[in-house]
């Protein structure tokens, strides 16, 4: 019961978020535009397409998206009413007692409550790994860099370090160093932990196995590493100690796992995957895809039942 109702939750709760949103600055590395790069992708993809052709299926996309939104406002509201209607004591008092900054925006500010010696460790810890920078002459990382290779694709010979074949993983050049930048080492920790942990989610991400695919896809890697950097912004891990909702509950998760950033990040990566196909986005809507994505994973990290990474509705779409 309870696993269908998160279900639900996850697919019937704000697609779309807030489509204006703002990220704060987080100190990573001066990084201040989009990591995701649109040159090869447009190279790719502007042959012999015809500027009437690209505005026709934009206004199609344009009209099935706020059909689908639409859809999903009556779904919403028949929920709303039926949660009044069934269980209306629990309800009200659920929604009396959410934190006041769910209610006016997630940028407003709340006092952090006193860490116990375990979490300040862990976030200490997990500070020093956002300090690491990727260094492509560094052998540690070259390894990792060989040993996502390995988990990627079993099957398959390992290419030089310098190599067209890494495009087939989703890196935008021969080089997979030129794409960390902000993104700094942990990204690649993350993509291992991911395939590490959930190997078949991780697969059908990877080759893209789910629903129906845009013609113009986001490369797999290089959306992990934003991923990753979203992470750091939206749980403010980089300023200190966090003062956001999404900051603070995530100190409770790490209170209860030491790898909650990375597990985090699974959940994050497959949200945006079941997002991406909900609005049938191509590769320049992959921002947009973010945000949203970023505004989901606040709101459930809001959540009064969550404490742990596992109670996330998202994590239910997680395979192993």
């Amino acid at each position: 019961m309870r696993s269908g109702a998160l279900r639900r939750r996850l697919h019937h709760g704000d697609v779309d978020g807030r489509r204006n949103e703002n990220y704060e600055t987080s100190g990573l590395d001066g990084l201040d535009e989009p990591l995701l790069g649109s040159q090869d992708y447009n190279e790719r993809h502007s042959e012999g397409q015809k500027l009437e052709e690209i505005w026709d299926e934009e206004q199609r996309k344009e009209h099935l998206h706020w059909a689908f939104l639409f859809s999903n406002l009556i779904a919403q509201w028949a929920q709303w009413i039926a949660n009044i209607v069934l269980g209306s004591g629990s309800f009200i008092a659920q929604l009396l007692h959410l934190p006041s900054n769910i209610q006016n925006g997630p940028s407003q500010k709340l006092l952090l409550p006193a860490l116990s010696p375990l979490q300040e460790e862990r976030l200490r810890n997990l500070q020093q790994r956002l300090g690491v920078p990727f260094d492509g002459s560094r052998l540690e990382h070259q390894d990792a860099l060989k040993q996502l290779w390995r988990l990627a694709y079993p099957n398959r010979e390992l290419p030089s370090l310098k190599s067209e074949l890494w495009k087939d993983m989703g890196w935008q050049g021969p080089d997979p160093s030129t794409d960390f930048r902000g993104g700094g080492f942990i990204s690649l920790e993350n993509l291992i932990f991911f395939a590490k942990q959930y190997p078949e989610s991780f697969q059908r991400l990877l080759h893209k196995q789910d629903g129906a695919r845009a013609d113009w896809e986001y490369p797999f890697a290089v959306a992990g590493i934003n991923i990753s950097f979203m992470l750091v912004q939206m749980l403010e891990l980089q300023s200190g100690k966090p003062s956001s909702v999404a900051g603070i509950r995530f100190l409770e998760l790490l209170g209860e796992d030491e790898m909650a950033f990375d597990n985090l990040y699974c959940v994050a990566f497959q949200m945006m995957d079941a997002q991406w196909l909900v609005k049938r986005a191509s590769y320049m809507q992959f921002n947009d895809v973010l945000k949203s994505t970023r505004t989901q994973l606040e709101r459930e990290l809001a959540l009064e039942d969550v404490s742990s990474v596992k109670d996330l509705p998202a994590y239910n779409l997680l395979r192993r």
